[in-house]
C-alpha cells in the first residue's frame, strides 16, 4: 500500500481537511515539534488503496536573510548589500524545527499533496516544503508524478472533494515571483534602513523611532499620507457667496432652493444678483421633472473592498481585519479572504450559499424572500483568475465568532446577499423656479423599491420631506432671499480606506501586503491613527518624505515600485526572467542608494530644523568611563546614553526605564553601572553601558546586562549571582536580583520567568557551595526575626531553593510583566557559567524544578 503525505498551511486547516476526506474517521497525534498534529486515515489515491498522513506547516517554512557576518551593522558597508552580500534561506521559526518535522513525516511516503493557500505566497511555501521533504521521500517509480497541488477556495466538503479529484502541480513561476520580491525588499530595505538609521540616530536625540526604515512599498505608502498633509498645510481658504432663497405655498412649510449659479467669489457681484432677484416677490415654477433612477448593487466582495469597508464603517484596521478574516476562513465560515476577483463564475452555486443563511434570524426573512423571488445575477466585475469573491460559506452566530469576528462576518454576508438582490430604485423629482431674472431649483427622492438596501440599510435612500405637488406656471411666495458668506475648506487627512484605494490604484503592494505596509508606517512612528481612522503624519514622517523629494523624488513616488510590481507579475506569468528582473531592479536601486548617500545633506538640513542634536538631548545620568563626565540618558526611541565630550553613544535595552545603580562602577572599563527595569512587576538588572555595546567576552552578546556577563569576580555578574537553570526555557539561567529587597526574587536572563522568594528577609546572597542533588547554587538567607519560618526562632539558613524542604513554601513562580514583547538577552545554553570547569554545566533539577514549575504555573 502506497503512502500519501498531505501538507496544509495551518494546523487548524489540516484537521478540517482531514476530517472531510476521512469522513470523520481519522486518528491524530502530535508531531515532534509540538505545534503541528499528524492525522492518519486510509482511502484511495489515483485508483489505488493508500495510507494518508495529513499535517501542516505554520506559514513560511523558510525566510531569506543575509549570511551571518553581513548582519553586523557596524562592520558592513550598506552598499555591499545590493550585490556582494550572499543570502541564505533559514528556518522562519527555528523553535518549531519545521524542516526536521517535515522530513520525519515524509520518510516512507510515495506521494505528496500540497494543500497550501492558493495564492503566490502559498505556491512559494509549496517549494519550501518540497525542498525539505523530497530527500526523505521514497524514490519515484520511473517517471510517475509524485508531487500534486490541491486548489481550493473554501473549507467545505464540496470544495475539498473537488480539489482532491482535480489535483494539479505547484506553480514554479509564482513561487519565483515571491522569491524575487523577498530578495528585493531585503536588499533594498536593509541598505537604505541601515544607512539612514546610523546616520540620523547618530546625530539627533529626539527622533522617537527605534528604526529609520525605508521600504520600496512602505515609503510610497508614507508618501501618500504626507502629500495629503502638505495639501492641508498649503491650503488657503477663499471666501465665496451664495444666494439662499426660501419660498412657500399656502400652508405648506418653507422650501429652501439652490441657486443655479452655485456661487460667486465677488461680494458685489453676489449682491447685484440678490437685488435682481428681489425685484420679484413671487417664485414661478418653470418645470417639474420626475425621473426614475437606480442605485446599483455592489460588485462581489474582494480583499481591497473588504479592507476599505472594515476601516471606514467598522473601525477596524487593515492588519486586524485580515487576521480576523483568516480566522473565519480557517474555521470554514467564509471563503479564501485574499482575492482580487469581484466576479462570480457562471457555474458558482449562489443559491446554495444563500440557502445556508435562511437559518440565521438576523436576515433569514430577506434570504427566504430572495430565494422565493429568484436570485438576481450579480454584476459583472473583473476576474483576476485567482479565487472567487469573499463569500459566506456557512451560517454563524455572534456567540461563535466573538465581537469583531461577528461584525466582519455580518458585513460579508450582507454584502453577498446584496450582490444577488435587485438594484435600489427611487424617483427623483426636480422643480425649477425663476425669481426675477435668477434661476433656482430643488430636488427630492422618493423610494420605489429598496432592492439590496433592505440588507444593507445604511446605503439606503435617506428619508426626505416630500416636495409639494405643483405644475409649471404655479406661483410660490418668496419668504426670504439673502446673500450668505462661506469659505472653501481644506481636505481632511487621508483615511485608511482612502489610502488603500490609492495603493491599489498605483500598484503599491498586493491585496495580501497592503495591510502590512500600512501597519509598518504606524509602527515606525511615521504616522498616527486619529479618530475616524485618519492617518496623520508625524514630524519624522513628514521630514523623511520631504527629504526624499529633495534628494531623489522617485524613492517616495509610486512610479518605480509600480513598475517593479508589473515585472514581478510577469515573472509569475512566466513572461519575464527571474534573474534579469532581479538584477535590473537592484542595479537601479544601487545607483539611487549611492546618489542618496552623496546627497543626504539635503535631508539633513530638514532634520536640523526639526530635531535636537544628541548633545542637546536627554538628561545627565551616569558617568562615562573614559572622560568621567556625565553622560545623558536619551529616553526617546531608541533609548541610549550619549557622552557629548567623547562624542560616543551607547545603546541600552529598550522598552524599559534606566536608572542610576548606586554609583557603582564596572571593574573592566570604569563606567558607572545603570539599572534597567521593566516596572514593579517586571524584571530588572544592572548593566555597564560600555560592555553592553562592546561585549568584553566572546560568549557575550551585544545589548545584554550584567546578568549575562561571565566576569569571574564582579559581584554583579552571572558568575556571582546565577543560581540555577531556568525551569521553563532551555538556555536561561535564574539570576538573583540584588535590587529586589525586601520582595526578593530571581529572574531568568533569557525568558520572562520570575521566582519570588523570602519576602521581608534582611539579606539574600548566593553562596559559593552548590546543591548535591541538582547542582544549583545554594542561597544564604538572613530572615527577619519576627517573620522567620525557621524552627526555634532561627534567622539564618543556607540551602537549595529547589530541594531544601524549609524553602519549599517560600518560593513562588510568576511571569514578568513587560512593556513590550519580551526583551530576550539570549543566554548561553551552558547554564550560568558559575564555576565552569569546576563542576561543568548545572543540570536542570528534573524532579524538584519540574514540580516547582507544574505547581506554580
Amino acid at each position: 500500500m502506497r503512502t500519501v503525505l498531505m501538507v496544509a498551511e495551518k494546523p487548524s486547516l489540516a484537521l478540517s481537511i482531514a476530517k472531510i476526506l476521512s469522513k470523520g474517521s481519522c486518528s491524530s497525534h502530535k508531531g515532534l515539534n509540538g505545534a503541528c498534529s499528524v492525522h492518519h486515515y486510509q482511502g484511495s489515491f489515483q485508483g489505488q488503496a493508500a495510507r494518508f498522513k495529513m499535517t501542516s506547516v505554520c506559514g513560511h517554512v523558510l525566510s531569506l536573510d543575509f549570511i551571518g557576518k553581513y548582519n553586523n551593522w557596524d562592520k558592513v558597508d550598506p552598499a555591499e548589500l545590493f550585490s556582494q552580500a550572499p543570502t541564505e534561506k533559514k528556518e522562519a521559526n527555528p523553535k518549531l524545527n519545521m524542516v526536521k518535522f517535515l522530513q520525519v513525516e515524509a520518510r516512507g511516503c510515495d506521494y505528496v499533496v500540497l494543500w497550501l493557500d492558493c495564492d503566490k505566497e502559498g505556491e512559494n511555501i509549496c517549494f519550501e516544503v518540497l525542498d525539505a521533504i523530497e530527500p526523505a521521500m521514497n524514490a519515484p517509480r520511473g517517471r510517475e508524478q509524485t508531487v500534486f497541488r490541491a486548489k481550493f477556495s473554501s473549507i467545505t466538503d464540496t470544495d475539498i472533494w473537488k480539489a482532491m479529484s482535480q489535483l494539479g502541480e505547484p506553480n514554479r513561476n509564482e513561487a519565483l515571483a515571491v522569491d524575487a520580491r523577498q530578495e528585493l525588499d531585503l536588499r533594498i530595505g536593509c541598505a537604505f534602513t541601515r544607512f539612514q538609521t546610523k546616520y540620523f540616530q547618530g546625530k539627533y536625540g529626539n527622533l522617537d523611532s527605534s528604526l529609520i526604515s525605508f521600504g520600496p512599498c512602505q515609503t510610497p505608502t508614507l508618501g501618500f499620507c504626507v502629500e495629503r498633509h502638505d495639501k492641508i498645510q498649503s491650503f488657503k481658504p477663499e471666501t465665496y457667496w451664495v444666494i439662499q432663497a426660501k419660498v412657500f405655498k399656502g400652508k405648506d412649510g418653507p422650501l429652501t432652493l439652490d441657486w443655479d449659479r452655485v456661487r460667486v467669489f465677488d461680494r458685489e457681484v453676489g449682491q447685484m444678483f440678490v437685488n435682481l432677484a428681489k425685484t420679484s416677490r413671487e417664485a414661478r415654477v418653470e418645470s417639474v421633472s420626475k425621473k426614475e433612477k437606480a442605485k446599483q448593487r455592489p460588485l462581489a466582495l474582494n480583499t481591497v473592498e473588504m479592507l476599505r469597508v472594515a476601516s471606514s464603517s467598522l473601525g477596524m484596521g487593515p492588519q486586524h481585519t485580515m487576521q480576523i478574516a483568516e480566522r473565519l476562513y480557517t474555521q470554514g465560515y467564509i471563503s479564501y479572504p485574499r482575492t482580487e476577483t469581484n466576479h462570480y463564475h457562471e457555474n458558482f452555486d449562489l443559491r446554495e450559499v444563500l440557502l445556508q443563511q435562511t437559518t440565521n434570524p438576523m436576515w433569514a426573512q430577506e434570504a427566504k424572500a430572495l430565494l422565493a423571488a429568484g436570485l438576481n445575477r450579480p454584476r459583472k466585475g473583473s476576474d483576476a483568475g485567482d479565487h472567487p469573491p469573499i463569500t459566506p460559506m456557512r451560517a454563524a452566530s455572534e456567540a461563535e465568532l466573538g465581537s469583531d469576528g461577528w461584525r466582519l462576518y455580518e458585513y460579508i454576508t450582507r454584502h453577498f446577499m446584496a450582490t444577488v438582490s435587485e438594484d435600489c430604485k427611487y424617483l427623483q423629482t426636480t422643480i425649477e423656479f425663476s425669481i426675477g431674472t435668477e434661476a433656482f431649483s430643488c430636488s427630492g427622492k422618493t423610494l420605489i423599491s429598496p432592492g439590496y438596501t433592505a440588507v444593507m440599510p445604511w446605503l439606503g435612500v435617506p428619508l426626505e420631506e416630500a416636495l409639494p405637488a405643483c405644475e409649471p406656471g404655479d406661483v410660490f411666495t418668496v419668504d426670504e432671499i439673502k446673500l450668505v458668506e462661506k469659505q472653501t475648506c481644506p481636505p481632511d487627512y487621508l483615511t485608511e480606506a482612502e489610502l488603500i484605494t490609492l495603493m491599489e490604484k498605483h500598484g503599491i503592494g498586493t491585496d495580501a501586503s497592503i495591510p502590512v505596509h500600512i501597519n509598518n508606517v504606524c509602527q515606525r512612528n511615521y504616522v498616527t491613527v486619529e479618530n475616524g481612522r485618519k492617518l496623520k503624519p508625524t514630524n519624522l514622517g513628514i521630514v523623511l518624505v520631504h527629504g526624499y523629494y529633495k534628494t531623489d523624488a522617485e524613492l517616495v513616488l509610486p512610479t518605480i515600485r509600480s513598475a517593479v510590481e508589473k515585472q514581478l507579475t510577469l515573472i509569475a506569468l512566466g513572461k519575464a526572467d527571474y534573474q534579469q528582473v532581479l538584477q535590473h531592479t537592484l542595479d537601479i536601486f544601487k545607483r539611487k542608494f549611492h546618489y542618496f548617500v552623496d546627497s543626504v545633506g539635503s535631508m539633513d538640513e530638514l532634520m536640523e530644523v526639526s530635531f535636537s542634536p544628541l548633545a542637546d538631548s536627554g538628561k545627565p545620568l551616569s558617568r562615562c568611563g573614559k572622560c568621567h563626565r556625565f553622560m545623558k540618558y536619551i529616553q526617546a526611541k531608541p533609548s541610549r546614553l550619549h557622552c557629548s565630550h567623547c562624542d560616543e553613544t551607547y545603546s541600552v535595552p529598550q522598552n524599559g526605564v534606566i536608572k542610576l545603580f548606586k554609583e557603582l562602577r564596572c571593574p573592566l572599563d570604569d563606567f558607572e553601572l545603570v539599572l534597567w527595569t521593566s516596572g514593579a512587576r517586571g524584571k530588572s538588572y544592572p548593566l555597564c553601558p560600555y560592555c553592553s555595546s562592546n561585549p568584553p567576552f566572546r560568549d557575550m552578546k551585544k545589548g545584554v546586562g550584567c546578568n549575562e556577563c561571565t566576569h569571574p569576580s564582579c559581584q554583579h555578574s552571572l558568575v556571582s549571582l546565577g543560581i540555577g537553570q531556568c525551569v521553563e526555557c532551555e538556555g536561561g539561567v535564574l539570576v538573583l536580583d540584588p535590587t529586589s529587597a525586601p520582595k526578593w526574587r530571581m529572574a531568568c536572563n533569557s525568558c520572562n520567568v520570575l521566582v519570588h522568594f523570602f519576602e521581608h528577609a534582611h539579606r539574600v546572597q548566593v553562596a559559593p557551595e552548590s546543591c548535591d542533588a541538582c547542582e544549583a547554587s545554594l542561597v544564604a538567607v538572613d530572615f527577619n526575626k519576627t517573620r522567620s519560618p525557621l524552627p526555634a526562632g532561627g534567622t539564618q539558613h543556607t540551602g537549595c531553593v529547589f530541594c531544601d524542604p524549609l524553602f519549599q513554601d517560600l518560593v513562588e513562580l510568576k511571569h514578568a510583566t513587560m512593556r513590550h514583547p519580551m526583551h530576550r538577552g539570549g543566554a548561553r545554553r551552558g547554564g550560568r557559567g558559575r564555576g565552569r570547569g569546576r563542576r561543568g554545566n548545572p543540570k536542570k533539577p528534573k524532579d524538584k524544578m519540574a514540580a516547582l514549575a507544574a505547581y506554580f504555573v
